[in-house]
């Protein structure tokens, strides 16, 4: 017993009059499990009776809650056992100075990350585009947004960006969402016969949803040709490239069948000759 009480005693100093023990240390982590182990018991308890949607959102908050209360609990158990943490603090001050400002984005990805949950701009399972990168969302974290693309690379997002760039929520509103595929036809064409094949190209394909029904718009007289929009509903935008190059493809092999021509660029040179 005396070798343990001995082993116990042992420590270290750091600064004038901070001292801490190896029996500190021991029950600080014990604290700290029982601490966890109780934190996560009022978490399964709390949450048992939620829908899954709300229950990931109040796994999240609930993160926030846990890592403040082991802040907490640890200083509070690191003043029972005798630790001067007021010493502490005073001799690390210029070191902590030096932390913070190190961690400042941290402290900013946490921040936004408190807002998310409060404004409720995002959610799991919606796609959204910020930065010019677009993934559904698969995980919020205490940090960090996951969200997978459509190449199925892993994006994680630093919650700051949300502070300081436009998010683009392709999802909140509903799944359905309106896509366009843009095409020009040369002048002299059958402008009827080009709003009807663009609307059979649309009907023909099993993704395009039959209401809000395919919208033609007969966009501008342009420089080279007559420009016409081609406006469907999807179901699930995630995948929108793969039905809107379909389209490109029917509609092109209607175009052939029917006589309508895509035209290009063309420029007319005069050369002046001076005598």
């Amino acid at each position: 017993m005396e070798k343990l009480n001995e082993f116990l005693g042992y420590g270290f100093t750091i600064g004038e009059g901070i001292k801490i023990t190896v029996g500190n240390i021991l029950v600080v982590l014990a604290v700290l499990v029982i601490t966890s182990l109780v934190l996560n018991a009022i978490r399964k308890l709390a949450s048992r009776k939620l829908p899954p949607t709300d229950k990931q959102k109040f796994k999240v908050v609930f993160s926030y809650i846990k890592y403040l209360a082991y802040v907490i609990i640890f200083l509070i158990t690191m003043h029972s056992v005798g630790v001067n943490v007021t010493a502490v603090f005073a001799a690390s001050a210029a070191l902590l100075i030096g932390v913070g400002l190190a961690l400042q984005t941290f402290f900013q990805d946490i921040i936004a990350g408190v807002f998310i949950l409060l404004d409720q701009s995002v959610h799991v399972g919606d796609i959204i585009e910020i930065d010019g990168k677009v993934g559904r969302v698969e995980e919020i974290k205490l940090r960090t947004t996951r969200a997978v693309t459509i190449d199925n690379k892993v994006l994680i997002i630093p919650h700051h960006l949300y502070l300081t760039n436009s998010l683009y929520n392709w999802t909140q509103n509903g799944t359905v969402t309106r896509e366009i595929v843009d095409v020009g036809v040369a002048y002299g064409s059958d402008v009827e016969l080009v709003k009807n094949l663009l609307i059979q190209a649309a009907n023909e394909h099993e993704a395009v949803l039959k209401h809000p029904a395919p919208l033609v718009l007969f966009r501008d007289f342009g420089e080279s040709s007559l420009d016409f929009r081609l406006m469907v509903s999807l179901n699930d935008s995630f995948q929108a490239g793969i039905p809107k190059s379909d389209l490109r493809f029917s509609i092109d092999r209607l175009f052939r069948e029917n006589g309508v021509t895509i035209p290009f660029p063309q420029r007319d040179i005069h050369i002046i000759e001076n005598k």
